[in-house]
């Protein structure tokens, strides 16, 4: 029997909804699978600086070491955006995610059938569309020293080491693997030092992988290729800041940014949480999609605690909700035959889990 530790974190604004819901389909995966799942809630976000002062306490990060995977809502808000930087919800993420070391952010972005007509781009562009971004996650511009501001400038600066690059790149590669076997690696070798760097640690990576067809491409080139021909994309591997901005721009192939999950993972203990943030302009209406969520609460069964086939069961159950028809506010317009509230979907695709 499989008995797993999940520290939950449910954050701030949709955050508590959406994660009550994934919390509402794993617990439907215990009682038709010998697992069971043991949950503590631990304080991040604004919801933590109000309590404690602190957007991560240190209670926080001790206790989501010692949990087999950390399931995530979403932090932030208005509220506490004129804090000082190092007291704002985000600062405590960027300090979670260093202090578990999850080096590794996955974001998958795949197009389902039934929403084929939700996504912006013509549907023989994105139908199909099924790929993986790799996001190198506590490197990169976003920790790199020196940084600072002063009277009439300011700067950041963006450092990667080789052993950075090669852990990220062999993530990458593994993935590939056990999927199309194809990896782009996505830089700016042609202005950067760093991604010059970058390029030259991939390719010896590559060497040991070669049954992974490896290709490089600029960051604004595949900022373009992204929408001009998804398809052409299996693994996308990159640093933190084109990361970030490309994974984001993928998500929205699906047609809405509350389908699409993610995995943060690296030596220690894994962050499962969707891409979208806390929306505090809806919370508490109970129109939030928790599809990302529930999604993420599935990668964590892959990969966190090794339960493959049940993490099928809630892949199998999500494509079955919206194969008939049922649909959250953000996707009514899109063949619905049943508008859901939060709630309503969590347990449809809960049911689904059982009797399927």
């Amino acid at each position: 029997m499989g008995n797993y530790k999940i520290a939950v974190i449910k954050g701030d604004g949709i955050g508590p909804e959406i994660v009550d819901e994934a919390i509402k389909v794993l617990d439907a995966l215990s009682s038709i699978y010998d697992i069971s799942f043991e949950y503590e809630e631990l304080l991040m976000g604004g919801i933590a600086y109000d309590i404690t002062g602190d957007p991560l306490p240190q209670e926080t990060i001790s206790k989501s070491l010692n949990s087999d995977a950390v399931l995530f809502g979403a932090i932030g808000g208005e509220k506490w955006d004129s804090l000082p930087r190092e007291k704002r919800p985000e600062s405590g993420l960027l300090r979670f995610r260093k202090e578990l070391g999850v080096y590794a952010n996955l974001r998958p972005a795949v197009v389902y059938d039934e929403l084929v007509n939700a996504s912006t781009l013509k549907p023989e562009v994105v139908e199909g569309v099924d790929l993986m971004v790799v996001r190198e996650l506590i490197g990169g511009i976003y920790f790199g020293e020196p940084k600072g501001r002063e009277a009439t400038r300011a700067y950041n600066t963006m450092v990667y080491s080789v052993e950075e690059i090669e852990r990220i790149a062999r993530r990458a590669f593994e993935i590939a693997q056990k999927r199309r076997k194809k990896v782009c690696s996505v830089d700016k070798a042609n202005v950067l030092d760093v991604s010059q760097l970058w390029r030259d640690v991939v390719n010896e990576i590559s060497k040991e992988y070669p049954d992974v067809e490896l290709s490089h491409m600029y960051v604004d080139n595949a900022a373009m290729q992204l929408i001009r021909d998804p398809k052409q994309f299996d693994v996308i591997l990159t640093g933190n800041i084109f990361g970030d901005i490309l994974s984001d721009e993928a998500s929205m192939l699906s047609g809405s940014i509350g389908l699409l999950p993610s995995a943060s993972i690296g030596d220690k203990v894994g962050i499962y949480e969707p891409i979208h943030g806390s929306a505090p302009d809806i919370a508490g209406q109970g129109i939030a999609n928790p599809i990302a969520t529930i999604a993420s609460a599935s990668m964590m069964l892959k990969y966190a605690l090794g339960e493959v086939e049940a993490a099928n069961k809630i892949d199998e159950a999500i494509k079955q909700a919206l194969k008939d028809g049922y649909r959250t506010k953000d996707l009514a317009d899109f063949d619905a035959k049943e508008i859901c509230s939060t709630n309503e979907m969590g347990s449809i695709i809960a049911n689904y889990v059982v009797k399927s």
